[in-house]
C-alpha cells in the first residue's frame, strides 16, 4: 500500500472507531437500564449505617456484590466486546498513520489526542475485566470518548506528514508516549472521581431517609469501588506522568540548552504534577479523604486538559508549534 492509501485507511478507521465506541456506549446504557440496582436493601442499610464513613471508604473494604440481571449482564458484556473492537480500530488509526508517515504516530495534537483516548479505553478495559462492577461506568467513559473523538476529528485533524524539525528527536517517542499513557489513565481516574461524588451524594440522601428511585445513580458501583478505581488509576498514572515531565526536561536541555525554563507548557505540566501529588496525599490524609480528595483529582485532570488545549492552541512559547504538540 502507498502512503496515501495508509493515510486514507487511518481516516476510515478513525470514523469506524467512533461508531463502534458509540455502539459500546449504548450497550453500557442498556446494562444500566436493564440491570438491577447495585445493592440489596440490607446492604444499603449496612452501607449507610452508623460507623460507616461514606466520604472516605477504606481501601480494604469489599464492595457489595453487584446484582445485575441476566439481561443487564448481557448488555454489559456486549459493551465490553464492542469497546475492545473499538480499541482495535483506534489502534489501527495510529498504526496506519505510522505506516503512512514512517514515524511514531504522535507528532501532532490530532495524533496525541487519538492515542490518549486509546490509552484511556485500554485502562478502562483492564479494570472492567478485573472488577466486573466497574463495567457499570462504561457509559460514562465511552460517552466522553465518543464526544472527544468527534471534536478531535473536527478541530484537531491534521493531514499525515513528516515531523516538523523541532520534534525530530529520539526523545519524542519517550517523552510523548509517557504523556499519552498517563493522560489516558487519568481520564478513567477523573470519571471514577466524578461518579464517586454522585454516588456519595446519593447514599447520603438515602441515609437521610430518602428512597431509591431505580435511576442510574442507584446502579453505579459502590462508593468504595469508585474511590479505589480513581485512586489506583492515579497511583499508576502519577509515576508515568512524573517520568514524562523528567524526560521532557532532558529533551529540553538537549534542544534548548536548559532543563527548565518555565515555558507555559512546562509550568502547567508542573502544576498538573503538583495537583496529582496533592490528590494522592489527600487521599490518605484525615479530613481530606473522600469528597475533598475527589475534587482535587478533578481539578488536576482539568489542568491537564487546559495544558493540552489552551497552552498548545492559544499561548505562545517554545512548545507552540502552530497547534502541534
Amino acid at each position: 500500500m502507498t502512503s496515501d492509501q495508509f493515510s486514507a485507511l487511518s481516516d476510515s478507521l478513525f470514523s469506524a472507531s467512533i461508531i463502534i465506541y458509540a455502539l459500546a456506549a449504548l450497550a453500557f446504557c442498556g446494562e444500566l437500564a436493564f440491570g438491577r440496582r447495585a445493592f440489596r436493601p440490607s446492604q444499603e442499610l449496612a452501607t449507610v449505617g452508623v460507623g460507616t464513613s461514606l466520604s472516605s471508604p477504606e481501601d480494604g473494604a469489599q464492595p457489595p456484590a453487584a446484582a445485575s440481571g441476566s439481561a443487564g449482564r448481557r448488555w454489559g458484556l456486549l459493551g465490553v466486546g464492542l469497546t475492545g473492537a473499538g480499541a482495535l480500530a483506534n489502534a489501527g488509526v495510529l498504526v496506519a498513520r505510522s505506516a503512512a508517515t514512517g514515524r511514531v504516530p504522535w507528532g501532532n495534537m490530532y495524533e496525541f489526542a487519538t492515542a490518549s483516548v486509546l490509552a484511556g479505553v485500554v485502562a478502562y478495559l483492564v479494570f472492567a475485566v478485573r472488577v466486573p462492577a466497574v463495567r457499570r461506568i462504561g457509559a460514562f467513559v465511552l460517552g466522553p470518548v465518543v464526544l472527544g473523538l468527534v471534536l478531535i476529528g473536527l478541530y484537531l485533524y491534521a493531514e499525515s506528514g513528516p515531523l516538523i524539525a523541532a520534534l525530530r528527536s529520539d526523545w519524542l517517542a519517550v517523552h510523548v508516549s509517557a504523556a499519552i499513557i498517563s493522560f489516558g489513565i487519568f481520564i478513567v481516574s477523573a470519571v471514577a472521581s466524578a461518579l464517586y461524588l454522585v454516588a456519595v451524594h446519593r447514599e447520603r440522601t438515602l441515609g437521610d431517609g430518602g428512597r431509591r428511585s431505580g435511576g442510574i445513580a442507584d446502579k453505579l458501583p459502590s462508593v468504595a469501588v469508585l474511590d479505589r478505581v480513581a485512586h489506583r488509576t492515579a497511583v499508576f498514572g502519577f509515576p508515568v506522568w512524573t517520568f514524562a515531565v523528567i524526560a521532557g526536561a532532558i529533551w529540553a536541555e538537549s534542544a534548548w540548552g536548559r532543563f527548565w525554563g518555565w515555558d507555559p507548557k512546562e509550568t502547567w505540566a508542573f502544576i498538573s504534577w503538583a495537583l496529582y501529588a496533592t490528590y494522592l496525599h489527600a487521599r490518605t490524609t484525615a479530613g481530606w479523604r473522600g469528597r475533598p480528595a475527589a475534587w482535587v483529582n478533578l481539578v488536576a485532570f482539568a489542568s491537564l486538559v487546559f495544558n493540552l488545549l489552551f497552552v498548545n492552541l492559544v499561548s505562545t512559547g517554545l512548545h507552540s508549534y502552530g497547534g502541534v504538540s
